[in-house]
């Protein structure tokens, strides 16, 4: 049986105050939290060390919101993998549509940055997606396949057992719409078939979450899909009670 992971993605939100306030909240309501979910904040790099000292010894797990595909050197403002894990991270997310859309990243900008975090010991998590008009086409497989296979024909489908794979319409995406329960499981079933073609252990291993405007209030609904294993949150992750709910779905 798959683990549920439920991962906060803080976007650029938070100050010092706030995020020891949201900490301490989430802190508060662990006991309740189901011993198969891991739960898991992505935290702007600046504050991994404050969320490194107030998570230490809970079941939260934390991770970076990206990294370089380089190891060291002349690249400024970048972070490497290697000093993610300095800091105790666990994950690091790559390929979000935001780093796609707005920092131009490719393709094969994802595939290296994942094969880095992976050659690290870090966990990636995977992001891919379609945007609106890919949708209204009907092209969303395609999409999807193509961010899929980037990393496989760069890494092997072995190495999506390294990972977590998390599905977000970029028509989703703080926008307050949500992909309904099943259209979600569609694209989910379709992207574990995927790998199934290749390596049908990976397939039903790989954790698959749902990351678009996954909130409180549908969070059930969507987590209790056959092939939804959680979610990547942006907003509902910044509120202790709205990210615990979602946790305790």
């Amino acid at each position: 049986m798959r683990q549920t992971l439920v991962a906060g993605n803080w976007k650029m939100n938070g100050s010092k105050d706030s995020i020891t306030a949201l900490l301490d909240g989430i802190e508060q309501g662990l006991d309740a939290v189901n011993s198969n979910t891991e739960v898991a904040v992505c935290a702007p790099a600046i504050y991994l060390p404050l969320v490194a000292e107030q998570m230490n010894g809970t079941i939260v797990k934390w991770g970076g919101q990206t990294l370089s595909k380089e190891a060291s050197g002349a690249f400024t403002g970048e972070i490497a993998a290697s000093m993610l894990l300095d800091f105790g991270c666990e994950y690091a997310i790559v390929g979000h549509s935001e780093r796609r859309s707005l920092y131009g990243e490719t393709d094969q900008d994802v595939a290296d940055k994942y094969a880095a975090a992976r050659a690290a010991g870090l966990k990636p998590i995977l992001c891919v997606g379609e945007l609106l008009e890919e949708r209204e086409s009907g092209d969303t497989e395609n999409v999807v396949a193509r961010q899929l296979d980037a990393i496989i024909d760069q890494e092997g489908v072995e190495a999506l057992a390294d990972g977590v794979i998390a599905y977000e319409p970029v028509w989703a995406i703080g926008t307050g719409k949500t992909a309904s329960p099943e259209q979600a499981q569609e694209v989910h079933a379709f992207i574990r078939g995927r790998v199934a073609e290749k390596n049908a252990d990976v397939a039903e291993k790989v954790q698959i979450l749902y990351g678009g405007s996954m909130n409180a209030g549908n969070a059930a609904d969507l987590i209790g899909q056959t092939d939804i294993d959680g979610g990547l949150i942006g907003g509902a992750s910044l509120k202790p009670e709205d990210f615990l709910t979602i946790c305790k779905a």
